[in-house]
């Protein structure tokens, strides 16, 4: 598969020298016929990496290559071996459910680069945009929860896969430093709460996380989701991975605030899917964790360094961090409580 999250847009233009990288990765991976030059469109969407589809004789594919300066506003710089573990996660998780993430047609190591079969955007269209059309379907949101939970539950208590994603400085640098340790930046009253986030995620390894399950990132399938972006990957809390797609199911209603109702009900199937299906620890564990890190994300999507680019309005953000930071320092214990408070939140 698949096209990751991106549209060919005219206004991107790809650089002369990414151009001839990109080439060298695809006929390193042999997936060009000799001396042929297929012809590059770069894609939109995303901040950690030039996504590119290529028109080879074979067909359409879809290479993809780590940046080590993210595009955000904010100084953001992260190691590209990231593109590595993308790429083993994708493959552990094919194992556990084919289909369910795009198929890797080459991976090039030396240029930091991996290709994937395309996906058309028509038959593969990307979560995020059904929700902000009204396309709204909880049984889209339980398969998402069904399948997360799936790989957690078959990748828990594993210990050569805990030594081979034990990649807690990446996950460092992309997720924790610049959400929990910037927002506690800008909000010094939030600081002692949110530096024990951090600590308490780092310090737990449970299972191989995703780190970025958001619906910009899953596209919906006649077979079901298919999850792209595994650059975040780490053995570690799979408390993160769900409180991260909940995350965005909340910030939705802010976005499109005729839709709410349609969010809250993905909020409660995607919840429920995947507690159903917690096997490895107490779920009440899991989910007070869930809860603590849904707090300290819903206040680092406004105020750290990638916050979401749909909230643009200064009562909107603050309408958000209102409810974030009572809820950080009073951290609730069911994700349901969550839900309710968010609901009656003016």
């Amino acid at each position: 598969m698949a096209v990751p999250k991106g549209i060919p847009a005219d206004a991107l233009v790809l650089s002369p020298s990414d151009a001839e990288e990109l080439l060298q990765a695809l006929r390193r991976m042999q997936l060009l016929q000799p001396r042929e030059t297929p012809l590059l469109t770069p894609l939109s969407g995303g901040v950690s990496s030039l996504i590119v589809r290529a028109d080879t004789v074979a067909g359409p594919l879809c290479i993809k290559r780590a940046l080590a300066r993210l595009k955000v506003a904010s100084l953001w710089e992260a190691p590209v071996r990231r593109n590595r573990a993308e790429v083993a996660w994708l493959r552990v998780a094919m194992r556990v459910i084919p289909g369910a993430v795009p198929e890797i047609l080459g991976d090039d190591a030396q240029g930091n680069a991996f290709a994937m079969a395309w996906l058309e955007p028509a038959d593969y269209p990307v979560w995020k945009s059904l929700l902000r059309d009204g396309v709204i379907e909880p049984s889209t949101a339980q398969a998402v929860g069904h399948n997360l939970v799936a790989i957690h539950a078959a990748t828990a208590g594993d210990a050569e896969l805990a030594r081979a994603f034990a990649n807690d400085a990446d996950f460092h640098a992309l997720r924790l430093e610049p959400y929990f340790v910037e927002a506690a930046r800008k909000h010094p009253a939030c600081a002692v709460a949110l530096q024990r986030l951090v600590e308490t995620t780092a310090g737990t390894r449970l299972a191989l996380v995703h780190g970025d399950i958001s619906p910009k990132n899953i596209l919906i399938g006649a077979r079901g989701p298919v999850f792209l972006d595994a650059e975040c990957a780490w053995y570690g809390d799979p408390a993160f991975d769900l409180a991260f797609c909940l995350n965005h199911l909340l910030l939705k209603c802010v976005w499109c605030p005729a839709q709410r109702s349609g969010y809250l009900r993905c909020f409660d199937m995607l919840t429920a899917s995947y507690l159903g299906g917690v096997n490895w620890e107490p779920v009440a564990a899991l989910e007070a964790r869930a809860c603590a890190l849904l707090a300290g994300l819903l206040l680092a999507r406004i105020d750290g360094k990638s916050p979401v680019e749909y909230i643009t309005q200064d009562a909107e953000r603050e309408h958000v961090r209102r409810f974030a930071i009572p809820l950080l320092e009073h951290s609730a214990l069911k994700l349901s409580e969550i839900r309710q408070r968010w609901g009656s939140h003016g």
